[in-house]
């Protein structure tokens, strides 16, 4: 855990009046976390705050041709960044999957949005990875209205996606994020 970003997420903390509500149960040492609702480029700093000061290294996917790059490269390393090569492996599930076998204390972030704007129909690649990977789905929160971050509750993927993703969704539908008009419906 790097000091530096535990000091620098309980200040960032402290002045803008977030709390954090809960945590990673510690019994987790895998997951395919959602962040969710997704609707602003400041969830990315409240959800990276909230992750060090659970002391949990979550981690999220980039192209490894950005953790080449001098200066952004570091920065994205120390902030968990893992680096995928897709020229070895077009399928991000197959990709992702090899990270759980690879690492035994393994976290993904990942927002099933995949944008900032509402979305209707969520991305499956998180539950295709939680299934091929055989680790549950944590629920990773930001509630603007609470100026909450946190995790919900633990789903193991039954092989139902609509049916799990309604469950998921309505754990959701409770957390409002900085613009609620984008957010789960």
């Amino acid at each position: 855990m790097n000091s530096f970003w535990l000091a620098f997420s309980k200040f960032w903390f402290k002045i803008t009046g977030w709390r954090l509500h809960s945590s990673i149960p510690p019994e987790v040492r895998q997951a395919m976390m959602i962040a969710a609702p997704h609707t602003s480029n400041w969830d990315f700093m409240y959800a990276r705050a909230a992750f060090f000061l659970m002391r949990r290294n979550v981690r999220f996917t980039v192209k490894h041709e950005w953790t080449n790059i001098p200066l952004l490269g570091k920065l994205l390393l120390s902030l968990g960044a893992l680096p995928i090569d897709r020229s070895r492996n077009n399928s991000m599930v197959e990709a992702m999957t090899e990270l759980f076998q690879k690492y035994p204390d393994l976290i993904i972030l990942i927002t099933p949005e995949g944008t900032r704007k509402y979305q209707p129909r969520w991305r499956r690649g998180y539950y295709h990875v939680a299934q091929a990977a055989g680790v549950p789905i944590l629920l990773g929160f930001l509630d603007y209205s609470r100026k909450e971050a946190g995790v919900g509750p633990v789903v193991y993927p039954t092989g139902n996606y609509e049916q799990d993703e309604e469950k998921i969704k309505a754990f959701y539908r409770t957390k409002k994020g900085r613009f609620p008009e984008q957010g789960i419906r």
